[in-house]
């Protein structure tokens, strides 16, 4: 799977604050990336100088496979992007914002606004004015703006941001389309774990303008996945039972027993209790997306 973006040591300060702190992380083509981090992590700040809407003092980006300024610019015409909220004309139709802005790009393909609408669940607007455009549907519309260019990568920040359950979903349901139907690598920014979980393939987390982590969703749940906390009078016997029982994914702390194994709880206290182990504690231990970014976040 080749790279299609990769950040090196990029660093941005704003008078005497580090905004961007050596930041590296890699981008390959066909996933979708969550970009995580709190308000002020960074994350605005590093999609604007990817897309070029700002500079960095120290750092490198290569684009397709090319860090010099010429290939740069070249990549970035295989970018979409939408960048905080995306900028619309209220008074026009979503026909009209799309007509403006493939002007800017020098398109004028009357049949590709029609087919953009249409792609991004806009196809009956008609004549409606975008100021009447729920947020969801504001969003959408951005989104068909940065599809103008028919990009590879799509880069968008917080895009659903302030949107109710149901504009959620739509917008989630139309990027996993526009990655699994037109092979379009998304990296999505958000503080919205939870939504962002039922979407990415793999996450890219910062925090006070530093990669704390680059994690795949697989590697990630397997981190994530439930394990059974035992505290016994006789620790160590109990570790000797558990083995012996089959039980081998086990981790020992001194005091605390983990069970890894993919077992019920109710099974590991009948082995202990046939084996005459008193218990002080037995309880399942279930590690969610939101448990493991702040646990990153207190050892960063």
């Amino acid at each position: 799977m080749d790279t299609i973006l990769k950040v090196k040591d990029l660093t941005k300060r704003y008078g005497t604050k580090t905004a961007l702190d050596n930041v590296n992380f890699t981008i390959k083509r066909g996933k979708i990336y969550g970009f995580i981090g709190e308000n002020g992590a960074g994350k605005t700040t590093t999609i604007r100088a990817i897309t070029g809407l700002s500079e960095v003092e120290k750092g490198n980006i290569e684009l397709f496979g090319s860090s010099t300024s010429e290939g740069i610019q070249m990549g970035r015409r295989k970018i979409g992007y939408l960048v905080e909220s995306p900028i619309l004309s209220m008074s026009d139709t979503a026909a009209e914002n799309l007509r403006m802005q493939m002007l800017l790009y020098g398109h004028k393909d009357e049949a590709k606004i029609e087919k953009l609408l249409k792609r991004v669940g806009l196809g009956d607007v008609g004549k409606k004015k975008v100021k009447d455009f729920s947020l969801g549907m504001k969003q959408r519309l951005g989104i068909a703006i940065a599809l103008i260019n028919d990009p590879e990568l799509l880069i968008l920040d917080e895009p659903v941001n302030g949107l109710d359950p149901m504009g959620m979903i739509a917008v989630r349901e139309l990027l996993k389309s526009l990655n699994e139907e037109d092979g379009i690598t998304i990296v999505v920014s958000s503080h919205i774990l939870a939504e962002l979980y039922q979407l990415v393939t793999d996450y890219v987390i910062i925090s006070h303008g530093k990669i704390i982590e680059e994690i795949s969703k697989e590697d990630l749940d397997m981190k994530c996945s439930s394990y059974i906390i035992i505290e016994a009078e006789d620790s160590k016997k109990a570790m000797a039972v558990l083995d012996d029982n089959g039980l081998t994914d086990l981790e020992y702390d001194g005091s605390l027993i983990k069970v890894h194994d993919n077992v019920e709880q109710s099974k590991v206290a009948r082995i202990l209790f046939d084996a005459r182990i008193f218990l002080t504690q037995i309880t399942r231990y279930e590690k969610s997306l939101e448990d493991h970014y702040i646990e990153l976040l207190g050892r960063n």
